[in-house]
């Protein structure tokens, strides 16, 4: 059955790893001076680019790691780790945005990845999906990226309208906000990593 526990979970750390309100600045900034058309395109392009790398790595993540022989306490670990350099990236708000470039597809690179399918929301879905029980927990997982993915697009879709909305500050304390979750939901997959070593070695 479906596990709504699971697709809440998963939903809420890839929201705040992708950050839906912070890219929307740097979105509207790569794809300023064009039509709004190709920006509807290229929100779209980004999501899709974004989808097939996680679902890449959602679906031969666990072979990746099988070859280069690497356990799951010390991705979890490593994964803690990147997060919580990305939380404190968005607490203090020293992340680089990207310049547009006119002779690049910005939709493709940095757009689709780094910017939405980046380290922290593969190593994410790499262990969501060892982790979900039975076909259930499959398919709530996969749901709540299919969800986190339409969620970017109508957010990008959107971004003129959302920015007239919330405007700059409001998209400042959104982000300082999801810093803060983050860096929980970070240092709690540093725990489990260090107890499951223990664990492991006793």
């Amino acid at each position: 059955m479906f596990d709504l526990a699971v697709f809440g979970s998963l939903f809420l750390t890839l929201f705040v790893i992708m950050d839906p309100p912070g890219i929307t600045p740097i979105f509207l900034a790569l794809t300023s001076g064009r039509a709004t058309k190709v920006q509807r395109r290229m929100a779209w392009q980004a999501v899709a680019v974004a989808f097939g790398v996680i679902t890449l790595f959602g679906i031969l993540g666990n072979r990746i790691l099988e070859y280069l022989h690497v356990s799951v306490p010390a991705l979890m670990i490593a994964g803690g780790l990147l997060l919580l350099l990305i939380a404190l990236d968005l607490l203090t708000g020293k992340t680089d945005e990207p310049k547009q470039t006119k002779d690049v597809n910005v939709a493709l690179v940095p757009l689709g990845m780094p910017l939405l399918a980046g380290p922290g929301a593969i190593v994410a879905v790499i262990l969501a999906v060892q982790h979900a029980d039975g076909a259930g927990g499959q398919v709530s997982v996969w749901a709540a990226i299919v969800a986190m993915h339409v969620v970017l697009w109508l957010v990008m879709r959107y971004s003129l309208v959302i920015i007239r909305v919330i405007k700059d500050g409001g998209v400042v304390l959104v982000t300082r906000l999801a810093g803060m979750m983050l860096s929980a939901i970070a240092v709690q997959q540093i725990i489990n990593g260090v107890t499951q070593t223990i664990q492991g070695a006793a």
